[in-house]
């Protein structure tokens, strides 16, 4: 809008008949610069209807194929939001320049300079299409759609499990253990219940706003729920163990400290981000897609984010203030949780296809080198063990079971060889 006011105003300040001798400039008469701009109008409403069409369709095929979670990514796509942005720009500014033409008492105005900027719109909008045709036609593929979440899963585990962590998130606790579990019982006995004031999937916890609150009431906060848990109002949110009553402001003020919404994100749940490739894998196993090439994918990229997982050291659930004080206690989830929420639903659906069960016990051998804590070989295992006895029910081929015997115990022999650091 802006830029078709200042073209006009060029238009008006020049109106210089030189510029007809250049055959870039539209030097037509009023009849055929209204022509001409009421077509590019035409032609983009049409032509925006249409996109917006193919995403709808693009939307409905990916919620069907890849699940309803998805769909943020394809409505958050920067070059799907800039095409349809180009056209609808393209055909308001044909509107506000059309306006301006005007043939009366033998008076002409034809802004020469605006007719041609929008004919070069028109132009840019063109290659837009053809770029907006390629883009939705590779974003729907699911090799595409999985990179796409494997990426926010990278970031999600950079960014809530660093290679580096934090003094006060190291675990170096003030407090032995023993006196810590004391702690956490008279809470439980004397603590004051901070009821959740909405309904909804716990996002965000606010740890640096909790401290101050913690540290201005003296008081020790710890949480019942973490994020991506669903919670009811009036539900249980946290314990607040303090000296002094607990009044209402500081109840409010704890409900403050978390966002609450109606949807999971990964801002500090790298869960939803593990389950996100669970659920493409899932579908991809249904009768209804039977693409277990998809559900290999998937499994590939989730190894890749286990080896990433298990060599990094997990932030401690307790917060210190300055003073050594322990003031604010949130439950994370761990690898063994991580491990369980991405081999429990894929390896129950899988029992019938030899090609994914061997690929989750491939993958469990890839991250076996990168584990390093007992309880997370613990749980590998586990799920080595599980997946190996659930392909007896599943696989009638003799041949097929004596290959997966044999991939679990090369898979087994890689955990138990791999040397746990001191």
């Amino acid at each position: 809008m802006i830029f078709s006011f200042l073209t006009i105003l060029l238009d008006e300040l020049i109106r210089l008949v030189w510029l007809r001798d250049f055959d870039t400039v539209y030097s037509g008469g009023p009849e055929g610069a209204r022509a001409v701009l009421a077509t590019i109008a035409g032609s983009m409403i049409g032509v925006t209807g249409v996109a917006f069409s193919i995403t709808i369709v693009t939307l409905t095929l990916a919620s069907s194929q890849f699940g309803p979670r998805l769909l943020r990514n394809f409505m958050r796509d920067l070059g799907n939001q800039i095409v349809l942005g180009t056209f609808l720009a393209t055909f308001v500014y044909c509107l506000l320049i059309l306006r301006t033409v005007h043939d009366v008492n033998n008076v002409q105005f034809v802004p020469n300079i605006s007719i041609t900027c929008g004919i070069g719109f028109a132009l840019v909008s063109l290659g837009a299409l053809i770029y907006f045709i390629h883009h939705v036609s590779v974003s729907i593929q699911a090799d595409t759609v999985i990179a796409s979440v494997s990426l926010d899963l990278q970031n999600a585990l950079n960014r809530l499990y660093p290679e580096k962590v934090a003094q006060e998130d190291t675990g170096a606790e003030s407090l032995a253990p023993e006196n810590i579990d004391s702690l956490l019982r008279d809470t439980a006995r004397h603590g004051h219940v901070i009821m959740a004031n909405c309904s909804g999937y716990l996002q965000v916890i606010n740890g640096v706003q909790l401290m101050h609150i913690a540290t201005a009431h003296e008081c020790l906060i710890r949480f019942e729920r973490r994020p991506g848990d669903f919670i009811s109002q009036h539900c249980p949110l946290a314990m607040v163990w303090s000296g002094v009553r607990v009044d209402d402001e500081l109840d409010a003020a704890i409900n403050n400290a978390c966002i609450v919404g109606a949807q999971r994100t990964t801002e500090q749940d790298a869960r939803f981000a593990f389950l996100q490739l669970v659920e493409i894998a899932i579908r991809a196993l249904s009768p209804g897609i039977n693409d277990p090439f998809t559900a290999v994918a998937c499994i590939e990229c989730i190894g890749v984010a286990l080896c990433q997982l298990a060599k990094r050291s997990l932030p401690s659930i307790y917060r210190y203030d300055e003073d050594e004080q322990l003031r604010v206690i949130v439950p994370t989830p761990t690898f063994v949780d991580m491990v369980h929420s991405v081999f429990d639903p894929i390896r129950q659906y899988s029992r019938s296809s030899i090609t994914v069960t061997l690929q989750l016990l491939q993958m469990i051998a890839l991250v076996a080198p990168h584990v390093y804590r007992e309880e997370d070989r613990e749980a590998l295992l586990d799920q080595a063990l599980m997946i190996n006895q659930g392909c007896f029910e599943g696989l009638p081929e003799g041949a097929d079971r004596e290959q997966v015997e044999a991939t679990y115990q090369a898979t087994r022999q890689a955990l138990q060889s791999s040397v746990i650091p001191a």
